[in-house]
């Protein structure tokens, strides 16, 4: 319909939103339904940081603060940045969104022209490629093979680079796969990045804190400082700190572009929340003993999924370093009927048969960007998860 406008007409909405949304609409008619396709922490959100969002509503801090988030939440970035990730940034260069989704959003809305190309390792989360469609660019994938755990090999972002190349976005550990890298692995990527001047460096480490096997967390322009110039390292407080609803993310990088970013924000929402802000202060200069806590947990669940998802009939899965999916192969189910009598031609037919017959929702490969493949968030209970994939397996033993 020629009403909207050519950008919005380039994107679709987001596949994980709509299975979870499905299948909560499933869930309130009354069927049985177990929710894999949210990418969000079972755990609560620690008493402290609920004190101090309290706090600050009781204190009356309910004003508007700098569009791009206030200098106490500025602070407390700059302090986590140099104490974690050995990065010195200055105020000027923080900026604070709605999550870490506008941080994207804000970055390459304002730097990208029509033609200019991102480069994206595959798979990649869904929202990558539709905010930079929608921003005027083009997406260009460099694919990572199963066999190499779902890392980007150094060739092969290489020749994805060409001249059209504005920036490299990077996600470890990873959404979707949970694949993370040795600092060895990041170095050999961004020898190639130095190479090419003209290229920027876009890194998402919303995953940061979960690690596991003793894995240590290394970020591109703590690697490679040269980079440090042309490198915003995004990052938010939804994963670690169990903080999905309050909508905090943060970045740090060059004062221009920091500027830059601040200016549309000033022009679209304005400030993130300030109860959220004073939260988000509370959690990055207060306790943080729960996070290595919750990481083991996750790590348990890990375990787990992959061992009972590696029973299923023509399912394969790798085990991840981090983060807290798995993202199995479904190639061997393609082909076969369902027990419901649905013939499986893709991915996506793989989960709507799961979803339709077993009442289990996972996002399929195609979302994010490789087939044949769907995607499993484990942060449920362990016993939700044994029910999960003792209903996969069925799912895939009735296969015919």
């Amino acid at each position: 319909m020629g009403f909207f406008s050519d950008s919005l007409n380039r994107i679709t909405p987001s596949a994980t939103m709509g299975v979870s949304a499905k299948a909560r609409a499933l869930a309130a008619e009354g069927r049985d339904i177990i929710i894999l396709s949210q990418g969000e922490p079972d755990f609560d959100t620690p008493q402290n940081i609920k004190d101090a969002a309290i706090k600050a509503i009781q204190s009356g801090k309910t004003k508007y603060t700098d569009p791009d988030g206030m200098p106490e939440l500025k602070d407390a970035v700059v302090g986590k940045f140099k104490r974690e990730n050995g990065l010195e940034y200055k105020r000027s260069q923080i900026t604070i969104g709605s999550g870490g989704k506008q941080v994207l959003f804000n970055a390459l809305c304002a730097t990208i022209n029509p033609g200019d190309e991102v480069v994206i390792p595959a798979p990649c989360w869904v929202s990558y490629a539709d905010i930079v469609l929608f921003a005027g660019g083009k997406p260009v994938f460099a694919n990572c093979r199963m066999e190499d755990g779902y890392k980007l090999k150094p060739e092969v972002l290489d020749r994805a680079i060409t001249p059209k190349t504005k920036w490299f976005m990077f996600n470890a550990p990873s959404n979707p796969t949970g694949a993370a890298y040795t600092k060895a692995e990041i170095k050999a990527l961004t020898d190639v990045i130095v190479k090419h001047a003209h290229v920027w460096v876009l890194t998402d480490d919303m995953y940061e804190h979960l690690l596991f096997d003793g894995h240590e967390f290394f970020t591109i322009a703590q690697v490679e400082p040269r980079l440090y110039e042309r490198t915003l390292t995004v990052n938010g407080l939804s994963k670690a700190y169990c903080m999905t609803g309050w909508r905090i993310g943060y970045a740090g990088g060059p004062e221009p572009l920091i500027k830059a970013m601040g200016k549309l924000q000033s022009q679209s929402t304005s400030n993130p929340s300030s109860i959220s802000q004073w939260a988000g202060v509370e959690a990055l200069n207060g306790p943080q003993d729960f996070i290595k806590t919750n990481a083991a947990k996750f790590s348990e669940r890990r375990d787990l999924v992959v061992a009972m998802l590696n029973q299923a009939q023509g399912v394969k899965c790798p085990k991840p370093e981090g983060a807290f999916y798995v993202y199995p192969s479904c190639a061997g189910t393609l082909g076969k009927t369902t027990a419901g009598g649905k013939k499986i031609v893709t991915d996506e037919d793989f989960v709507t048969g799961l979803l339709d017959e077993e009442g289990v929702a996972a996002v399929h490969g195609a979302a994010f960007a490789m087939s044949p493949f769907f995607r499993v968030s484990y942060a449920l209970d362990n016993a939700s998860l044994e029910e999960a994939c003792r209903r996969i397996q069925r799912f895939c033993g009735n296969l015919r």
